[in-house]
């Protein structure tokens, strides 16, 4: 398992993005966001993603240079036409405008059609958190799960992304689906054949643990009925809202001739319009303590927040670099050659420490 600094894997899949027809700037964002996921140990939605996106952008169903468009905002709220651009440009438009809209008006919401893929919805929600804003970020996805009670295909993974500004890690990012769909797909791809129970149906809409059911089959929704009229409510702020592509309409990243054709939806909410400034802030970091203050259950150290896992995991790689699967390697190896791309040099693994002295 080859492992990268993250600046050179950066700088690699840049050009990787760049020898398809994406410009500089915009392949350079692109690669860090995706490499942002890397870092924090969500490497599903990390550069395992780049080869879909260069696949997409060769079959002409996504657009390299295309420029998102402000179709229209009213008060606080925005849309968006992607115009079948890279997620990542769309998106960071998107939140951009809702962060824009909230220095203005105290809360901007913008609605996206006409995009692809983004990646990780926590990138954004660091985005709009960064700029000292309450975030949400939500998105509609290929129709792999079935609406509850169904055996066929209407609804995404649909992600639903929050977080906060100031100290507090706290920053949720979860599929409404027990997994998201790319733990499926990554397993098929390295040709495991049992996943663990509870994570996918067949076609048939019984549950299995076989790879290829699953692969073949539907994921299953995130605690039965919830997660599944969770999933509508994603559908109903993205793909109705924005008048964009929604159930099974939606196309998907491992698969030609037909555009992704994903909507979005960014909230960015400044808490100054309820509190004095700092106070959020503050009152968000206590109740954070006061979870972390509670006396860990059986089996387990301690009380983790979400974004807990994910900021040890980027502090870790920072210092010891990225682990690429060997599937994942491999197709960044086949592409940089079909683009004539340079490879990046693997870290030199790290010497083990000395046995201590008697």
């Amino acid at each position: 398992m080859p492992i990268l600094d993250a600046a050179a894997l950066q700088d690699f899949c840049s050009r990787l993005l760049e020898g398809v027809g994406v410009n500089l700037s915009d392949a350079q964002f692109a690669a860090t966001a995706l490499v942002a996921s890397n870092l924090r140990g969500v490497d599903s939605h990390g550069v395992a993603l780049l080869r879909y996106y260069l696949e997409q952008i060769e079959a002409g169903d996504m657009q390299p240079r295309a420029e998102p468009e402000l179709l229209h905002q009213s008060g606080c709220t925005a849309l968006v036409d992607g115009h079948n651009g890279l997620g990542q440009i769309v998106a960071r438009f998107g939140s951009d405008q809702a962060i824009h809209l909230a220095m203005e008006h105290g809360c901007g919401i913008v609605s996206v059609r006409h995009s692809n893929h983004f990646g990780a919805a926590a990138f954004w929600v660091q985005r709009i958190k960064a700029a000292g804003l309450i975030g949400i970020a939500l998105c509609n996805a290929s129709p792999v799960v079935a609406p509850w009670q169904g055996k066929q295909g209407r609804l995404g993974t649909n992600p639903i992304c929050f977080g906060v500004p100031g100290t507090s890690p706290f920053l949720l990012d979860m599929a409404t689906t027990t997994v998201a769909a790319n733990k499926i797909f990554n397993a098929h791809t390295r040709g495991e054949t049992e996943i663990p129970p509870g994570w996918a149906l067949t076609r048939e809409g019984v549950p299995t643990t076989s790879v290829e059911q699953a692969y073949q089959g539907l994921l299953n929704p995130l605690g039965g009925y919830k997660g599944s009229g969770l999933a509508v409510m994603v559908e109903m702020l993205c793909g109705v809202l924005s008048g964009g592509a929604m159930g099974n309409e939606l196309g998907g990243i491992r698969f030609r001739g037909k555009p992704v054709d994903v909507s979005q939806f960014f909230l960015a909410l400044d808490p100054k319009c309820f509190l004095a400034p700092g106070e959020y802030e503050t009152r968000a970091q206590k109740l954070t303590q006061m979870l972390k203050a509670v006396a860990p259950a059986t089996g387990y150290d301690e009380v983790l927040v979400a974004g807990e896992p994910e900021l040890r995991h980027e502090a870790r790689r920072r210092r010891e670099g990225i682990p690429l699967t060997g599937d994942t390697w491999d197709s960044l190896r086949h592409w940089a050659l079909k683009l004539d791309v340079t490879l990046p040099k693997p870290m030199a693994p790290k010497a083990a420490p000395p046995p201590p002295s008697n």
